[in-house]
């Protein structure tokens, strides 16, 4: 048996902003009746600030509950505060919600993006989000949950199993399918957080020192050359090159855009060098 909060048994029992704005400047929609979840947000805007919202939801109580906190949330905040509303803000607002159940406030946070994208456009909301390119591919068949609000749940929720996406998302938990490509979602996900860390200063000059003493040096030693670090300054490295270059691909390519291309592929794509 799950354990609610009392504010989440508050919002069930009696909810707030129940209904339907006749003239309302954004509508979004999540879920589906299909899916057994399904909720419309209602938005009246006064400039850039939210001035009334409703909703209309079908579903369990922790549906109707992160539906009614969410409106109260958002109600009084401009466009750009409830654009950073994630489904964790809204299970926290709550008291917290049972692992099986947050796919609902994930439902609330989707409605409310999708009333943004009527707003900012759809590309704008994805951008910000970190969305993957990919696009709206539906993963799981069965929920209509697709490729985007998967990579969503795992960027704000830190989920790093396929039950948290199942418990999150609701995807693979029918017919069980796709749980190969929800693996394969979480493990592209966690392969691109490595390779975009952000290294503090002292990191990065470790990290460039390693990269020379390991993989470029080496490999300027075949042609009686080498290279020595002599300086970090920011994303400016500054080196002294002496030989040839036996890595290069072609005539054109310098000993210096030789170190260059192998220092922005293996530690910072913004780094330059510096021959001194």
């Amino acid at each position: 048996m799950w354990e609610y909060s009392e504010k989440v048994l508050e919002h069930y029992r009696n909810p707030r902003n129940v209904g339907k704005i006749d003239d309302a400047d954004l509508i979004g929609e999540a879920g589906s009746l299909a899916c057994g979840d399904s909720l419309k947000l209602y938005l009246k805007l006064d400039g850039n600030i939210i001035k009334d919202a409703k909703f209309q939801t079908f579903g369990c109580g922790s549906a109707v509950a992160s539906s009614s906190i969410l409106t109260e949330m958002i109600i009084g905040k401009t466009l750009e505060e409830a654009k950073k509303i994630t489904n964790k803000d809204i299970a926290e607002e709550l008291g917290g919600l049972p692992q099986e159940k947050m796919h609902c406030s994930v439902m609330g946070q989707e409605a409310l993006e999708d009333a943004l994208k009527k707003y900012y456009g759809k590309e704008e909301i994805e951008e910000e989000a970190g969305l993957p390119k990919s696009g709206d591919k539906i993963v799981c068949t069965c929920f209509n949950v697709t490729e985007n609000q998967i990579w969503e749940a795992i960027k704000v929720n830190g989920l790093k199993t396929v039950e948290e996406v199942t418990n999150y998302t609701k995807a693979g938990g029918a017919c069980g399918r796709c749980k190969g490509l929800i693996k394969d979602i979480i493990d592209t996900y966690y392969k691109k957080e490595v390779k975009e860390e952000v290294l503090t200063p002292t990191q990065k000059i470790l990290k460039i020192s390693k990269v020379i003493d390991q993989q470029i040096s080496p490999q300027l030693q075949k042609d009686g050359g080498d290279v020595e670090l002599i300086d970090v300054e920011g994303n400016k490295v500054k080196v002294k090159l002496t030989g040839m270059c036996s890595g290069c691909k072609n005539a054109t390519m310098t000993l210096k855009s030789f170190v260059e291309s192998v220092l922005k592929d293996k530690v910072d794509a913004n780094l330059e060098v510096e021959q001194v």
